[in-house]
């Protein structure tokens, strides 16, 4: 199988090119977020009326990273059940994220957010979160720093391996 080279912020034009199923290599940078930090995410846009953070046009990748190993970023940075983040992730993309990353199913909601905004869920491989951690070269805490794990941070990836899980017209792999 034949993996897409995709650089991130991932264009409109390349999110709208991608079916369910495909495999992707994600290049550049995406920010981790994880259910707390979900809850405060929903707050300032709630507040401002806007993505803070730059996060307009990015992607979010549902994961908590463990402390930095083997001299990288991370030991280990692996998906976080993605339905978990449902009650964010469609007010998330009607603000502007273009894509988000998790392991398993995704309710009807984010599956209309995804049509509606064009926007797409890559699924990554559960249990390969220290295969992963290969892929990031650099992490930087954006807020919510007293969250820990989950924290905001903004990273950057080299092939990080995924697969479209619901592209921009709601097909899902999961119903293929």
């Amino acid at each position: 199988m034949t993996s897409r080279k995709l650089t991130l912020p991932l264009s409109r034009e390349d999110a709208a090119s991608l079916q369910a199923g495909d495999a992707c290599l994600l290049s550049g940078p995406m920010y981790t977020l994880r259910d707390a930090g979900h809850i405060r995410l929903l707050a300032e846009l709630e507040e401002g009326g806007s993505l803070p953070y730059g996060l307009a046009g990015q992607t979010v990748f549902y994961a908590g990273p463990t402390p930095s190993a083997a001299g990288r970023p991370f030991g280990a940075v692996g998906p976080t059940t993605a339905s978990r983040m449902d009650f964010a992730a469609p007010d998330l993309h009607r603000a502007g994220i273009a894509a988000t990353i998790g392991k398993g199913v995704r309710s009807q909601a984010v599956h209309e957010a995804c049509k509606e905004t064009g926007s797409v869920y890559f699924v990554a491989c559960g249990g390969a979160a220290a295969f992963l951690a290969r892929c990031v070269e650099s992490s930087e805490t954006i807020s919510y720093d007293e969250l820990g794990t989950e924290a905001l941070r903004r990273i950057v990836v080299a092939d990080f391996p995924v697969f479209v899980g619901i592209d921009t017209h709601g097909n899902d792999i999961y119903s293929l």
